[in-house]
């Protein structure tokens, strides 16, 4: 018994010096510090990442760098094979001839 209570003591000392180094590093940086450092560490990590892939990956990158622009420019491309866009009614809207 006598043993048990010394190693709970023991165990009860350590958790306090635990406490206590804890309790003056958040005093001495505090939470937010804290958060925007991990935010920081871990950004840098990811970024890191993202241009290794990348170099191990340039014709994948290049063909949705190509996709992207086909997407954005979808319209003019369809309007240069099909034409201006009309109405439900068969007309052209941007004819300057067009009267409704």
């Amino acid at each position: 018994m006598i043993a048990d209570r010394r190693l709970r003591d023991s165990a009860k000392s350590i958790v306090a010096a635990d406490w206590a180094h804890v309790k003056a590093d958040l005093q001495h940086r505090g939470l937010g510090g804290r958060a925007k450092d991990r935010l920081t560490e871990s950004a840098t990590d990811v970024y890191d990442e993202a241009i290794a892939v990348a170099n191990d990956h340039k014709g994948a990158l290049a063909a949705i760098a190509a996709a992207l622009v086909v997407w954005f420019a979808r319209h003019p491309i369809i309007e240069a094979f099909t034409g201006p866009p009309r109405d439900d009614d068969g007309y052209d809207d941007h004819d300057p001839d067009y009267d409704d």
